[in-house]
């Protein structure tokens, strides 16, 4: 099968690119800086930078966490494949290069619903032979993991990791996304490791609840999704597994590379990530 037919085996994907609505995979490729998005999806980016100035940071943010938990996995958690669900637009550093890197053998599914995010997906599967890319809805994860593509790629008999890095709160309550998260862990092998990234709501008296309710009605309005859940609401997505120091906390907190020579912004605050190892 050739790269062009994997990359479009299983779920769906939409036949047009709609540039009148924002895309959640383009409005953070805003946020990253980088250049595959189109003006509405900067309106979005904007319109967040009115309240919260350090948000392009803040996403950055996001993808060094990313970066850091890939060379963990490949490294100390001896992970050889990984199942990157919702993993929107290339960047600068991608699972497969941070994984590669620590293991060339390490292989790679990038899951995700937008066409532009497939069109780059097929363009990375003619560069790395490791690398595969499905376009699906994790919201299903009985039917995503049966895909052919994931199945023949990765050995889910086996240890792998599956990555959860922004999308989470995208997916409303009525969706379940308890009940699909229960359901990936459940189909994960002894050894495995689930890694999420979550907009967080504080406590209605820290400091930082205004600013996460503010920003949680912008993105509603603008883009139609984007919960910010409770640390208990998380937390229940790791249900199954056993959290790695240091637990669920803040991104910035999560095996930092150094010193961090400036105190973390007030979005840095609006984001709680976590690992777990299913045992």
């Amino acid at each position: 099968m050739s790269g062009a037919d994997e990359a479009q085996t299983g779920g769906f994907l939409p036949s047009e690119i709609d540039t009148t609505r924002p895309s959640i995979a383009r409005v953070y490729d805003a946020f990253v800086g980088g250049k595959d998005n189109f003006e509405v999806d900067r309106e979005v980016y904007r319109q967040i930078l009115q309240i919260a100035p350090e948000a392009a940071d803040t996403g950055r943010l996001c993808r060094a966490w990313l970066i850091r938990v890939v060379r963990f996995l490949a490294g100390e958690g001896g992970i050889t494949q990984f199942l990157d669900l919702g993993s929107g637009l290339p960047t600068a550093e991608n699972t497969h290069q941070a994984a590669q890197r620590v293991n060339p053998e390490a292989r790679v599914v990038y899951v995700d619903n937008d066409p532009v995010v497939a069109a780059h997906g097929r363009a990375l599967l003619e560069e790395n032979d490791r690398t595969r890319f499905v376009a699906g809805d994790l919201r299903h994860p009985a039917t995503l993991l049966a895909d052919p593509v994931i199945s023949t790629h990765l050995d889910l008999s086996q240890p792998i990791a599956l990555i959860h890095s922004n999308t989470l709160h995208h997916v409303p309550d009525e969706d379940r996304p308890g009940e699909a998260m229960s359901t990936y862990v459940d189909a994960l092998a002894s050894g495995s490791y689930l890694a999420i990234s979550h907009l967080h709501m504080p406590e209605p008296d820290n400091e930082h609840h205004a600013l996460a309710q503010e920003a949680q009605g912008k993105f509603l309005h603008l883009m139609g999704s984007c919960i910010f859940r409770t640390r208990e609401q998380i937390a229940g997505f790791f249900d199954g597994v056993e959290l790695v120091e240091p637990g669920l906390g803040y991104l910035f907190d999560w095996w930092p590379d150094g010193p961090q020579d400036t105190p973390p912004a007030r979005g840095d605050h609006l984001l709680l990530g976590g690992v777990g190892r299913k045992p």
